[in-house]
């Protein structure tokens, strides 16, 4: 994989995302910055309700009231701010210059409609085709995602089709359009090993084609290895690692990190300690004041009630743990 850095496609600067609760806005994703050029997939890993797909959501302008709200921050694609476009504007950067890969492609999918006219919708919206064009479109995108028997499979729907289909029917509507950026939100989970094999390598062999820059969400760090050029790890809404993927492996540096790792089963180790994470993710309403996994962490010292920043360890590589930052100066 490479590390070369170029000028971001996707740029993420100070991104707030609230929702309401009992009549009060609290951050569900708090001030955190992401860059990924083009051909470069971020890796953005986490448990469950640390603010990944969150984080995408807000990307794709798709938090919406009156619950939700992007309360601050920046979204540049290919350096504009997209942020602060109007909804009609957003509309057409969806599925055309922004691709999303949803975690669960079978309620993601129109059970109504044939994969083929889902496919052919987004390029009659974006590209003006008239729909026998686009169904050849779709038809060419499914040979592509190596969907077998595509003439024919363009008339079938959703239900007929397996998990692995289905979700290839997804990345197929994701990169319709040639978009700059592919977000991929957990788009294996569901699937079997041999399968989830067979889609990442083909995700990987589609953002090379097209020079996507790509954002791949994941609580697996098998799929993070496989894929990923870098790795920013999520706790409680924060970016608390960032590094090169290579880094993040060999030398995991925050509390957190290192606690996914070990949690990890090892097939070269007969006898093994699966060590868990005691406790969760603090609640939205309940977010302690300094760092967020202090409560959690083995490591916890005096200091770890004042708000952690990210600081340099290494080039490229960012930890928000102070104990560690100072272990590293």
């Amino acid at each position: 994989m490479s590390e070369v850095i170029h000028r971001p496609a996707l740029e993420v600067e100070a991104l707030r995302t609230e929702f309401r609760i009992n009549g009060s806005w609290y951050p569900a994703v708090d001030g955190i910055s992401l860059r990924v050029a083009r051909d470069e997939t971020l890796a953005v890993v986490g448990e469950s309700g640390c603010g990944k797909s969150v984080t995408a959501l807000s990307i794709m302008g798709l938090v919406q009231g009156p619950g939700g709200r992007v309360a601050g921050g920046a979204i540049r694609l290919d350096g504009t701010d997209i942020a602060a476009l109007p909804e009609a504007a957003k509309e057409k950067l969806r599925g055309d210059r922004i691709g999303m890969v949803f975690q669960e492609p079978m309620t993601s999918l129109n059970p109504v409609m044939t994969v083929g006219d889902q496919v052919a919708e987004v390029l009659r919206i974006h590209r003006g085709l008239s729909r026998k064009e686009a169904l050849e479109r779709a038809r060419l995108l499914f040979e592509e995602v190596k969907i077998p028997s595509a003439a024919q499979r363009l008339r079938e729907f959703p239900h007929q089709f397996s998990g692995g289909m289905r979700q290839r029917v997804m990345i197929a509507l994701a990169v319709a359009c040639d978009p700059a950026v592919l977000l991929a939100d957990e788009p294996t989970t569901a699937l079997d090993v041999t399968i989830q094999a067979q889609v990442l390598g083909l995700m990987d062999d589609l953002k090379r084609r097209h020079g996507m820059a790509v954002v791949f969400i994941t609580h697996n760090m098998g799929v993070v290895a496989q894929i990923a050029d870098r790795v920013a790890v999520m706790y409680a809404g924060q970016v608390v690692e960032e590094a090169p993927v290579r880094a993040v492996f060999a030398d995991p540096a925050h509390p957190y990190t290192r606690a996914l790792f070990a949690a990890i089963p090892r097939l070269d180790l007969a006898d093994q300690h699966l060590a868990a994470i005691p406790g969760r993710v603090p609640p939205l309403d309940a977010m302690p004041a300094g760092c967020r996994f202090a409560a959690r962490c083995p490591m916890r010292r005096d200091g770890c009630e004042q708000p952690q920043h990210l600081s340099s360890i290494a080039p490229g590589h960012a930890v928000r743990c102070h104990v560690t930052a100072a272990a590293r100066a």
